[in-house]
């Protein structure tokens, strides 16, 4: 999809304002995000962000949860809100003609909401049964003690959703505070594409947000505990009618010169069809039910995950095969063949990522929140380009060495 560029402004409040001109379609499409997350969360407080995401546009000082709904759904736009590891996020979209009008309740949304007592309840305990639901779910359960053995004491350890404990300890005046503090037009990006001219998108969030002033208090300044690597193993027994084995690596954060080689690695490794994993594992030894890898983006540092789906019988036999198949990527160095390909999905995938409005406002607000800036967009396409064999082969050494294992199965199976 082509677009017209993309522009960046500073608002005299320290809003940052991300504009892409697209007129393909009649369509506008916003991403607002705030520095928040479950990684600027107290511990005790745990999966606040989560429910404050729920409950944001459930009203404000001046409409109920009802008014809301129908002032969004009687013009047939999108307004919701979000919250991540490392950002908290609310999109809209809307055709052209109404953009204005819902960027003004959104407005109001982000500095106005009510947060109802009984919306918090409900959503609390909806949240507490997806926590409860969770635990019935091997996957879920395998990720959590993954996460768990892996971050320990830092927030990236924990669930978006909290614990049963936290939740049952957050209030309404902890919601309140949360949002007062993160809140705030300093730290708050607009990311808009779609049929609307940069200067004038600027224009309209100067507008509707050029009066909102941000406290005189500063944000907090956030100590996180350091993530040191101590590799172990972690069971769970759960009568299941398959293991589900995970293999960690503690990995770099977004800004490290390894993040787009690690990138291209596990593109190559876990990413669809063609990936290694499941070619080897699922296709030739017939040891999968699912196979995959994945790494995440980080602020902090990250992790590279591989995990099988297996019966429970082969669960010794598929954890050595997972594990031999990351050992080969530092030990037998892809050949340009195998890296090419890899580029070339990895990009192509990339670039399939951008095609709506909302994608486009998704990526470059995005980039811009990790603080990697709207010129991130070029540069990681150029970096994945210049890995080299030596490099992928280098970083595998680095980072692939004794793995975190985290594995839930029958008794029977896991213990073996």
């Amino acid at each position: 999809m082509e677009y017209r560029g993309t522009y960046r402004q500073v608002l005299n409040n320290g809003i940052v304002v991300i504009a892409t001109e697209n007129p393909a379609a009649d369509i506008i499409a916003a991403r607002i995000f705030f520095r928040t997350g479950t990684l600027y969360e107290p511990a005790a407080k745990s999966g606040i962000s989560n429910l404050l995401a729920t409950v944001l546009t459930k009203g404000t000082n001046e409409l109920s949860s009802m008014e809301i709904a129908e002032r969004v759904e009687s013009v047939g736009a999108r307004l919701s809100a979000d919250t991540t590891a490392d950002y908290f996020l609310m999109g809209v979209k809307t055709v052209s003609e109404d953009f204005a009008e819902i960027l003004k309740l959104t407005a109001e949304l982000i500095q106005t909401p009510s947060f109802p007592e009984a919306e918090i309840d409900l959503e609390r305990r909806i949240a507490i049964q997806g926590i409860r639901s969770q635990l019935e779910q091997p996957f879920a359960v395998a990720f959590s003690q993954l996460r768990e053995i892996v971050y320990q004491d830092h927030p990236y350890a924990l669930s978006s959703l909290g614990t049963e404990e936290t939740l049952a300890a957050i209030n309404r005046e902890d919601i309140l505070e949360f949002h007062q503090t993160y809140f705030r037009p300093d730290n708050m990006i607009v990311s808009i594409a779609g049929r609307i001219a940069p200067e004038e998108a600027i224009a309209l969030i100067e507008k509707v947000f050029g009066d909102w002033q941000p406290p005189a208090k500063s944000l907090p300044n956030l100590t996180r505990p350091k993530v040191n690597s101590q590799p172990c193993e972690a069971l769970i027994t759960q009568d299941t009618q398959q293991s589900i084995i995970m293999l960690g690596y503690l990995a770099s954060k977004v800004k490290d010169p390894d993040y787009a080689t690690l990138k291209l690695l596990n593109t190559y490794l876990g990413n669809g069809l063609s990936s290694r994993l499941f070619v080897e594992l699922r296709e030739k030894r017939g040891l999968a039910y699912d196979v995959s890898a994945f790494y995440p983006t980080r602020i902090d540092d990250s992790y590279f995950v591989t995990y099988i789906g297996t019966a429970p019988q082969n669960t010794a036999i598929a954890r050595e095969g997972l594990k031999m198949e990351v050992d080969r990527l530092a030990t037998i160095p892809l050949n340009e063949e195998e890296l090419q390909a890899a580029k070339n999905k990895l990009l192509g995938q990339y670039a399939l990522g951008k095609q709506t409005n909302g994608q486009i406002a998704q990526v470059f607000g995005w980039y811009e929140t990790l603080g990697l800036g709207i010129e991130f967009d070029s540069r990681f396409q150029e970096n994945i380009a210049a890995v080299t064999v030596k490099d992928a082969r280098e970083v595998a050494n680095k980072y692939f060495g004794d793995p975190y294992v985290s594995i839930v199965g029958p008794k029977e199976a896991i213990n073996n």
